[in-house]
C-alpha cells in the first residue's frame, strides 16, 4: 500500500499510522471483552485524542493518510466475500426485495432531506450507509463525495449514528421477528434486510439459531455487494452532472479505485479463483483497515464541531432506518 513511496515519507506517516492502529487494537480489545462494537469503539477513542491531528502534530500527516488510504484498501477486499453463488439460494422475489429496499431507501433519504435543510451529499452518505452496510458504505460513499469543511464532521456523526443505531436493532429486532412470527427463513432475511453492520446482523441472527443466521448472513451480503454499483453509479452522477465542482471541492474520479478492486474481487470470486481460505484472510484485513481507518477518521474529527450537526440529521437517520425497516417487512407480508 505504502510500498511506492520514498522512504523520508513514509516515516512522516508511520508514527500517525500507528497511532490509528494502536486505537483500533485497543477497540477491539474492548469488543471482544466487553461486547461493545469496534467501529463505535474506535470512532469514541479517535474523538478523544483530536489533539494529535492537529497542524504541526507529528501524527496529523499520517493520520490524514491512513483516513483515506488504509480506507479504500478495506472497501476493495470487501468484494472477496461476494459471489454469484450466493445469490441463488433466496430466489429472484427476495433477491428482488433486497435490491429495492436499497434503491428506496437512498431515495427516501434524499425527499426526506429536503423537508429537514440537509444537501444532496448528507442524503446520499446517510441513505446510502443504512441501506448498504453501515460504516462501511458510509465510509466509501463519503470517499466520492466532493470535499467541504463539513465533510469529516459529516462522516463521524453518520457512523457514529448508524452504528448506534445498527447495535439497538441487534437487540429489538430478533424480539420483533418473534412477536411477528417469522420462521427462521423469514427472520433472517427481516434481520439481515434491515440492520445496517455485518457484525451486528451476524450477532443478531444466530441469537435466534443456525438456519435464521445463515439467512441473514447472505441477505446482508447481498446488500454489501450493492456497494459497488451505488458508490459508481453515484461517482458518474457527479462527475456528468458537475455537482460540487472544483469550487465546493476536488472533483471524484470518473471511476474509484477501490470500486475497481471490490468489481475485480468479486468477480474472481464469483468464477471460484479465490481459495476459501484466501477469502477469509481478506474479509479480515478488509475488517481491520476499515478499523484502522475509522480510528483515524476519529482523531482528524473534532467532538465539538461534530455536535452542531443539528437535530435534524438526527431526525433523518432515524427516519431512513424506520423506512428500510418498514419497506423490509411489508415486503415480506406481500410475498407472504
Amino acid at each position: 500500500m505504502f510500498a511506492a513511496l520514498p522512504s523520508s515519507y513514509l516515516r512522516t506517516l508511520f508514527p500517525g499510522f500507528m497511532v490509528s492502529v494502536l486505537v483500533a487494537a485497543t477497540a477491539q480489545f474492548l469488543s471482544e471483552h466487553y461486547g461493545a462494537p469496534a467501529m463505535l469503539m474506535a470512532l469514541l477513542l479517535g474523538l478523544a485524542l483530536n489533539f494529535l491531528a492537529e497542524e504541526g502534530s507529528p501524527t496529523a500527516p499520517g493520520i490524514a493518510v491512513t483516513s483515506r488510504t488504509v480506507l479504500r484498501l478495506g472497501v476493495a477486499l470487501l468484494g472477496a466475500r461476494i459471489s454469484v453463488d450466493m445469490l441463488a439460494g433466496l430466489g429472484a422475489e427476495l433477491i428482488a426485495l433486497v435490491i429495492t429496499g436499497v434503491l428506496a431507501t437512498i431515495a427516501f433519504g434524499f425527499v426526506a432531506a429536503r423537508f429537514v435543510g440537509r444537501s444532496w451529499r448528507f442524503a446520499l452518505l446517510t441513505g446510502g450507509s443504512v441501506a448498504i452496510c453501515g460504516a462501511s458504505a458510509a465510509m466509501a460513499i463519503a470517499a466520492i463525495l466532493p470535499r467541504h469543511d463539513k465533510s469529516e464532521r459529516d462522516l463521524v456523526f453518520t457512523v457514529l449514528s448508524v452504528t448506534v443505531l445498527s447495535t439497538l436493532a441487534m437487540v429489538i429486532y430478533p424480539m420483533l421477528s418473534s412477536t411477528l412470527g417469522f420462521d427462521a427463513r423469514g427472520g433472517g432475511v427481516f434481520l439481515g434486510g434491515t440492520i445496517h453492520d455485518v457484525a451486528q446482523v451476524v450477532g443478531a441472527g444466530f441469537s435466534i439459531g443456525p438456519e435464521t443466521g445463515e439467512t441473514a448472513t447472505l441477505v446482508k451480503l447481498i446488500r454489501v455487494a450493492m456497494l459497488a454499483p451505488v458508490v459508481l453509479g453515484a461517482s458518474l452522477v457527479i462527475r456528468l452532472s458537475g455537482a460540487g465542482g472544483v469550487a465546493e471541492g476536488r472533483r471524484p474520479p470518473l471511476l474509484p479505485s477501490f470500486v475497481v478492486g471490490f468489481l475485480v474481487l468479486a468477480a474472481a470470486n464469483s468464477f471460484g479463483l479465490i481459495p476459501g481460505w484466501a477469502a477469509e484472510m481478506a474479509g479480515a484485513v478488509s475488517r481491520w483497515a476499515l478499523l484502522i481507518s475509522i480510528a483515524a477518521v476519529g482523531i482528524k474529527t473534532s467532538l465539538g464541531k461534530m455536535l452542531d450537526v443539528g437535530g435534524g440529521a438526527i431526525w433523518l437517520i432515524v427516519a431512513e432506518t424506520v423506512f428500510i425497516g418498514g419497506y423490509v417487512l411489508a415486503g415480506l407480508h406481500f410475498l407472504g
